[in-house]
C-alpha cells in the first residue's frame, strides 16, 4: 500500500461540508465538546474520535506512523465524501498526526475550523480523576503525555482556554462553523 505522502492531493467533501478538528491534551474536554456539537446538530455529522479508532478499534499504542493515523484520515475523508460534516477529535500530537491533519485540511473543499483546548496540567489531573480510566492511567503517565500548546503550524487553530465553559465552547464552534445555521435548516 502506498503511503499518503506519495499520493497526489485529493479533493474531499464538498463546499457544503464542515470539518471541525478539536485537539488538546488528555482530559481537556475534547470528547465532551464533540458530543455537545453532535447533540446540538443532530443527524448528518460524523464523530471521528482518535481514542475510538486507536484504542478501541485497533488497540494500538500512540506512535508515529501507526495504522490508526491512516484509518482516522480515511474515516474522515469517507464521511466527508458521503456528505457528512465531520468532527475529528483527539490529542492528535503534531509530531504523529500533523502531516495527516494538514493534508486533510488542505484537501477539504468545504469550511474547516480547528480548535485547541488549552487546559493546565493541574486541571488535567483533576478532570482525569473523574474519568473511567483514572485507575488505569496514573499521574506520571499523564505528565508524559502532556504537551503544552502542541499547535499545528500556521496559526490555523483557535486556542480556547479553560475559562471557556463546555456550553460556551460548543456554542462558539457551532457559530464559527455555521453549523448552528445548518442545524436549523430542514435536511
Amino acid at each position: 500500500m502506498r503511503s499518503r505522502s506519495t499520493l497526489a492531493a485529493m479533493h474531499v467533501g464538498s463546499e457544503e461540508t464542515r470539518l471541525i478538528c478539536v485537539r488538546g491534551n488528555s482530559a481537556s474536554g475534547k470528547s465532551s465538546v464533540a458530543a455537545g456539537i453532535r447533540s446540538q446538530f443532530g443527524r448528518g455529522i460524523a464523530l471521528v474520535g482518535q481514542d475510538n479508532i486507536r484504542r478501541v478499534l485497533l488497540r494500538e499504542r500512540d506512535r508515529p506512523e501507526a495504522a490508526n493515523i491512516g484509518l482516522i484520515d480515511l474515516t474522515a475523508r469517507y464521511a466527508l465524501d458521503a456528505g457528512y460534516h465531520v468532527i475529528l477529535e483527539g490529542i492528535l500530537y503534531v509530531a504523529h498526526y500533523g502531516d495527516m491533519l494538514q493534508q486533510l485540511i488542505a484537501d477539504h473543499q468545504g469550511r474547516t475550523h480547528c480548535y485547541y483546548l488549552d487546559v493546565p496540567f493541574e486541571q488535567t489531573l483533576e478532570r482525569h480523576a473523574t474519568k473511567p480510566i483514572a485507575d488505569d492511567v496514573n499521574e506520571s503517565q499523564l505528565r508524559e503525555w502532556f504537551r503544552p500548546l502542541d499547535l499545528l503550524p500556521g496559526g490555523i487553530e483557535t486556542v480556547l482556554g479553560c475559562d471557556s465553559s463546555l456550553d460556551a465552547t460548543v456554542d462558539r464552534i457551532m457559530k464559527d462553523s455555521e453549523l448552528a445555521v445548518l442545524a436549523e435548516t430542514p435536511r
